[in-house]
């Protein structure tokens, strides 16, 4: 099966939390830091962004901040710490699309990105093979 791509979505910090967007007609570039996904800004067309809240090299929201700041429009999700109100609250005042907390069930995290990005179920096309007997 193959899913045709809609759009760019890179997510920074989040790990294995997004494995399971593979369901999702999207591209995903998972990487570590903040400055991992600047460099990807300049060099690739970016539609969406998942963030982890605190990054090791912008802690407390620092990449989202300047993020939505340079690109109010640009669909983000914040990933925040289980049982962290203040980052809840920090992070919808930035205006970003969605938080989902980091111990939420895949289902539910894909459900989100779905709902945020405006997706449908996946669209695919199978590759059909012929096979002939010589």
């Amino acid at each position: 099966m193959v899913i045709i791509a809609k759009m760019n979505v890179v997510s920074i910090g989040v790990g294995s939390q997004v494995a399971d967007l593979n369901s999702l007609p999207i591209r995903l570039v998972n990487l570590n830091t903040a400055n991992e996904a600047v460099r990807s800004f300049k060099t690739e067309q970016i539609d969406s962004v998942i963030s982890h809240w605190h990054l090791a090299d912008m802690p407390n929201g620092m990449f989202l901040r300047k993020l939505k700041a340079a690109k109010p429009e640009m669909p983000t999700i914040a990933i925040i710490e289980a049982g962290n109100p203040q980052q809840e609250i920090e992070a919808r005042a930035l205006g970003v699309a969605a938080v989902i907390c980091e111990d939420a069930g895949p289902e539910y995290v894909r459900a989100v990105v779905a709902q945020v990005l405006g997706l449908a179920a996946p669209v695919a096309i199978e590759e059909l093979y012929a096979v002939k007997e010589i």
